[in-house]
Formats: structure tokens, C-alpha cells, sequence
């Protein structure tokens, strides 16, 4: 059988057959796409219920991109460029990562998935990159792709994976990890000095890009692997 990967989803306002603006449950299909690429099954999880419950029946789980996370949760109020927040998504995925760390479910951070994690352990973030590096490459225009370079940090788990090289990646983000969670581990950095890829242990890693995006299918493969 192929390993169930879980994948977090948007809950949005969408238009689609002869059905305007309903709310809906969805997901980049590229996400899906590289999942079954990779070997694995994907599972979409809303952020609805007690999505924890899942993980039961799940041998994998990626937190996927979306909206900003509530910076009340690591202290700070929100900024001007803070945007899209959904306090219902961010209970139900701060949840589901702490019962899959509890559980050891190997796990994959996708741009929000790498914040949600740093924030669950105890970390913060830059609310607005742009006023920190003091560019927009990092997520040019709406609805289009950055491509920039990265640099696995060599021994990582990353560099395993993807080569200690540089490796120019899609990004599409305008926060990034300010202060790094305790136990976390930087494993790839932006030429700007922006911490683009953190592990926890073996089975628990996370990159700010978005690999969904990109040509190349090994963090996936790795995943799937791991399960």
C-alpha cells in the first residue's frame, strides 16, 4: 500500500462548475500531484473537527502554505502587512502538528507549515520580510513565484536530500522565522540571510519555499521515504 500523507488545506471563498463564490475546502493540486508522484496517497485535511484524530489513520503529514498565522501567538500584535489570517486554521493545524510530534508522524512544513512549527515550539517571526532584507524577492507580486537561490546547510538532512550546493527554489512568502524555536535546527539560509529550512529530528523538517511548485520531487520522495 502506499503511505497516507495528510495534507492541511484552505478553507475559502471559490468559484467553480455553475457554483459562484461558495465557501470551500481546497488545495493547490500541485501539492496532490507530487504526493502521488512521490509514491504516496494524499489525504486532504480540513481544519474542521478534530483533524488530530486523522493522524491515526495517516503515515504522513505536510502542513501546507497559506495565510499568516495570528502573531498573538508569539506575542506581538498584528502588523499592517499581516493579512489573511484564519484563527480556525491556525487551531486546528498548531493541534495536528503537536499530536504529530507527539506521535513521531514524519513530517513535511510547507512556507506556513515551517512557521507553524517554529511558532509551536516557541519561536517568532518577521511579520513583513521585505522591511527586514529589504527586497521583494522573496514573493515579487501576487499569485507569482519568486526564484531565488537557497543553500542547504552541508550534514543536514536537506543536503542529503537536495545536495550541499546552492539550488534555486520557488518562494512565495513575506514572513520568515525571526527568533528560531529551541530544538530547531537551520538547514537552509537565502543568499539575504532568511532562514529558509529548519529541522527537528529525522522524521520532522520544513522548508519556507514551496517544493510543490518546483521541477525537482525530492523533498516529497523523502518524505514518502521516511514513511
Amino acid at each position: 500500500m502506499a503511505p497516507l500523507i495528510g495534507i492541511t488545506c484552505y478553507v475559502e471563498p471559490a468559484t467553480f462548475t455553475v457554483w459562484p463564490d461558495t465557501r470551500a475546502a481546497l488545495l493547490p493540486y500541485m501539492y496532490v500531484e507530487q504526493v502521488v508522484r512521490a509514491g504516496g496517497q494524499p489525504v486532504l485535511l480540513p481544519p474542521a473537527g478534530r483533524p488530530a484524530d486523522a493522524l491515526r489513520g495517516l503515515d504522513g503529514l505536510i502542513l501546507a502554505g497559506g495565510g499568516d498565522i495570528d502573531p498573538a501567538r508569539y506575542g506581538q500584535d498584528a502588523g499592517q502587512h499581516t493579512g489573511y489570517v484564519r484563527k480556525f486554521r491556525d487551531e486546528a493545524e498548531f493541534e495536528l502538528l503537536t499530536a504529530a510530534l507527539d506521535r513521531g508522524v514524519p513530517y513535511l512544513g510547507v512556507c506556513r507549515g515551517l512557521q507553524v512549527l517554529n511558532v509551536a515550539l516557541g519561536g517568532s517571526l518577521h511579520q513583513h520580510l521585505p522591511d527586514v532584507v529589504g527586497h521583494a524577492g522573496h514573493g515579487p507580486a501576487p499569485g507569482l513565484f519568486g526564484h531565488l537561490p537557497v543553500r542547504p546547510t552541508p550534514g543536514s538532512r536537506l543536503a542529503k536530500v537536495l545536495g550541499s550546493d546552492p539550488v534555486t527554489v520557488p518562494h512565495y512568502h513575506h514572513q520568515a522565522i525571526d527568533r528560531l524555536a529551541e530544538g530547531l535546527t537551520v538547514t537552509a539560509t537565502a543568499e539575504d540571510g532568511t532562514i529558509e529550512a529548519v529541522e527537528l529530528n529525522a522524521k520532522a523538517f520544513a522548508v519556507q519555499w514551496h517544493p510543490e511548485a518546483a521541477d525537482d520531487h525530492a523533498l516529497f520522495e523523502a518524505l514518502v521515504r521516511t514513511c
